[in-house]
């Protein structure tokens, strides 16, 4: 593709998804198959109305059935996918009424294992708007060349098994393979939407069950913090949401959670004391800034607040504290003050517990729930 976008002063390429890819190959697979014609291009038209003109490759062609392929673009997205062949094998279906469509995954290709996302158990990791994308464009070659009967496509996607190791499949229950995805054909570069539908998928995977709550942590710090925390808490059951805490909190509502208890480091949960639900340091900072402010109100001297204010991490900006025994009052006051925010945030709606630690003075504080919390987490496995 050689349209972009501009994000954070650079020029970034678009891409096109796994669901185009499936569309186009299987669209082009139906036309040699029906007009009996080999194509070496196909045009598709994606969900967000940007056009597609794709190399059509690896064509076989059989008694019954003609496969074909459409490598994966990614643009200037970092995304595992980039450069795989996606196969779509079409062959005519026998003894169907009417034009039936009928698809399904072949190797590569995830199969889900667990309820509570959007195809059901059992079904191939082939997402919705992916399957209406193939439904429509394999209509329409069966209107072009006038058959009437039905098709079976199979998508297939041979470096998926190997791929899904590096993507969130195994956690949300997808086995086998990679999902076919994209809701508009376009791969956005650096797209937080991404990952945020990812973490909202699985978090309504984990609330899919009789389980209503939810231990959700930004990432790898808080993942260690728990092996040694102990508490019965299960790492297997921790949703990771990046930097996005605010957009978590929502998805928890939104599917129902009763409470939710967060666990992350001092540096990225000091900045929810502000009312900052997106922790990425491009979005905002203000750690010491918040720190510093707590300290001074309680009366801490100002040439410990200038030090504070001078630190490159919030361990500095705590060892300052340390220094004249001021962690815990401070520490306390900006516990209350992240409960708070997140309570606003939900609009009261979950039972929040917020646990924040440092890898150097460990944990430096809870809000009110927590303990509650982590008894229900762990007690459900129990």
């Amino acid at each position: 593709m050689e349209q972009f976008i501009y994000k954070n002063h650079q020029r970034l390429r678009y891409g096109y998804t796994t669901g185009s890819c499936a569309a186009a190959a299987a669209k082009a697979a139906a036309f040699m198959l029906l007009s009996k014609e080999k194509t070496d291009y196909v045009d598709l038209m994606t969900p967000k109305q940007i056009p597609l003109h794709l190399q059509v490759l690896d064509v076989s062609v059989g008694r019954d059935c003609v496969s074909c392929a459409i490598q994966k673009d990614a643009g200037d997205d970092p995304d595992v996918t980039n450069g795989i062949l996606v196969y779509a094998e079409v062959s005519r279906l026998e003894d169907v009424r009417g034009n039936e469509i009928r698809i399904e995954g072949g190797r590569g290709v995830g199969r889900i294992k667990k309820p509570g996302l959007e195809q059901p158990v059992g079904e191939a990791a082939i997402n919705r708007v992916p399957r209406q994308m193939i439904q429509k464009e394999v209509r329409a070659v069966c209107e072009q060349t006038g058959y009437e009967g039905g098709l079976l496509v199979v998508i297939s996607i041979p470096e998926g098994e190997a791929l899904a190791a590096k993507t969130f499949n195994p956690r949300l229950g997808i086995m086998g393979g990679i999902s076919v995805l994209g809701t508009s054909g376009i791969v956005e570069p650096m797209s937080e939407q991404a990952l945020i539908d990812t973490i909202r998928v699985e978090i309504r995977q984990r609330l899919s069950d009789e389980n209503k709550d939810l231990l959700i942590v930004p990432g790898n710090y808080g993942i260690d913090f728990l092996e040694q925390y102990g508490h019965g808490l299960s790492l297997e059951d921790a949703v990771k949401c990046s930097n996005f805490v605010g957009e978590a909190l929502d998805a928890a509502v939104e599917y129902g959670a009763k409470g939710v208890l967060l666990v992350g480091h001092i540096g990225k949960f000091v900045k929810l004391a502000g009312g900052i639900m997106n922790t990425h340091s491009h979005n905002a900072d203000a750690r010491m800034e918040l720190l510093t402010v707590h300290a001074a109100l309680l009366g801490v001297p100002v040439s410990v607040l200038g030090r504070m204010m001078e630190s490159v991490t919030t361990d500095d900006a705590l060892a300052c504290l340390q220094e004249i025994q001021m962690t815990e009052p401070v520490m306390e006051r900006i516990m209350e003050r992240i409960e708070y925010y997140v309570n606003q945030r939900t609009r009261e709606k979950l039972e929040i517990g917020v646990l924040t630690f440092s890898k150097v003075y460990g944990i430096l504080g809870e809000t009110k729930k927590v303990q509650m919390l982590a008894r229900r987490l762990a007690g459900r496995r129990g």
